[in-house]
This record gives C-alpha cells, sequence and structure tokens, in this order.
C-alpha cells in the first residue's frame, strides 16, 4: 500500500486528534507523532496549529463556506428554500464537526486570542458564514423572491444559530442524537424560516 504524502498524513492526524481532544489540548507534537514525521517536518509545512486547524477547516469537514460563495453568485436555478436547505443541511455538519474542536479555545484565553488573531490575519473567523448567507439572501431580495422587508442578516443567525444549537444541545441528550434526521431537520427548520422571510 502506497504511503500517503507527509502533508495529507499531517493533517489527517490533525483532525483526528482536534475532534478526539480538541483544539486546546492537541498539540504540534502529538500531531507529528500520529502523522508518523517530525516535529520539524510539520513546520515545514504549517507554522502552527492555528494554520494547521485551519487546514482542517479547508480540507477535511463539510464547505460551508465555498457553498455561500458559489449561491450568492449564482443559485443554480433552484428555489430559495431548496437552496436553504441544502445550507442548513451542510452548516449542521459543519458545525457538528467543528464544535468540539473549537469549544476548547474558551477554557484558554491565550490560546482562543491567538486563534482569533490568525484567523482575522486570513480573513476567517465564525462570523463568516452569517455574513456569506446574509449576502445570498440580500441578492435573492434584490430578485424578488424574499419579501423586501425581511432582514437578511437576522435570518441567516437565526438559520445557522440553529445548526450550532443542534451540533451542542443534542450531544448532550441520553443518547447523543437529535430526535429527527438531518433532511427533516433542514427542511422544517427552512420551512419556519421561509414563512417570516418570503
Amino acid at each position: 500500500m502506497e504511503k500517503k504524502p507527509t502533508r495529507v498524513r499531517i493533517v489527517d492526524a490533525a483532525r483526528d486528534l482536534m475532534l478526539t481532544l480538541g483544539l486546546a489540548r492537541t498539540t504540534t507534537k502529538e500531531i507529528a507523532k500520529a502523522a508518523g514525521c517530525s516535529e520539524a517536518a510539520l513546520y515545514k509545512y504549517f507554522t502552527g496549529k492555528e494554520e494547521l486547524f485551519l487546514a482542517v477547516l479547508n480540507e477535511r469537514l463539510p464547505q460551508l463556506g465555498s457553498l455561500l460563495e458559489t449561491l450568492a453568485v449564482d443559485p443554480g436555478g433552484r428555489s430559495v428554500e431548496e437552496n436553504l436547505v441544502e445550507v442548513a443541511r451542510q452548516a449542521a455538519l459543519f458545525y457538528e464537526q467543528t464544535f468540539p474542536i473549537a469549544a476548547s479555545l474558551y477554557a484558554e484565553p491565550q490560546l482562543k486570542q491567538r486563534h482569533e488573531e490568525v484567523m482575522r490575519t486570513y480573513g476567517r473567523g465564525p462570523h463568516k458564514p452569517i455574513e456569506g448567507l446574509a449576502g445570498y439572501l440580500r441578492a435573492e431580495q434584490r430578485h424578488g423572491r424574499i419579501a423586501a422587508d425581511a432582514d437578511p442578516v437576522a435570518a441567516a443567525e437565526l438559520l445557522l444559530g440553529a445548526c450550532v444549537q443542534r451540533s451542542f444541545a443534542w450531544e448532550m441528550s441520553p443518547d447523543r442524537r437529535p430526535p429527527d434526521s438531518l433532511d427533516d431537520f433542514a427542511r422544517a427548520l427552512v420551512r419556519t424560516l421561509m414563512a417570516g422571510i418570503s
């Protein structure tokens, strides 16, 4: 069996460790060990743990940001409701996987501050999906497909906030699973939101 390239092994190891230990407790030393390389080899590809986290977000998790960018430019001939259902599905998957990684940042204020600085440097952050979805909804508003008096930012925050809440709240339930399927959740959420913005 052919061995994966070093960079691929590093990102895979980072994702696995960040999901199990959280971002705060994962070290570059542990990532390098799990990837089967030296820590010096890791630093040939990444400046540190924060940059590795961005690689995990971009390369190993559901791609919410690219979906929002695409929709803002071209809704793809689908209805607003169909597009928002896909956004809700991808957002729920994205937050389900990123929440356990990023939650540990709040336990270490200095790490959180460094992480925020790196995210700002790369133009990233948890506010970006809200901005992206609000931009898409404004475009739909200009085309008359949602109400002129609807608030695109509030609608984006409601939809994405529900997706974050799903990943957090049901993790604490006895069976650690939401009561409905991802598809049912996305459709019900969007149907309810559409009643307020149509």
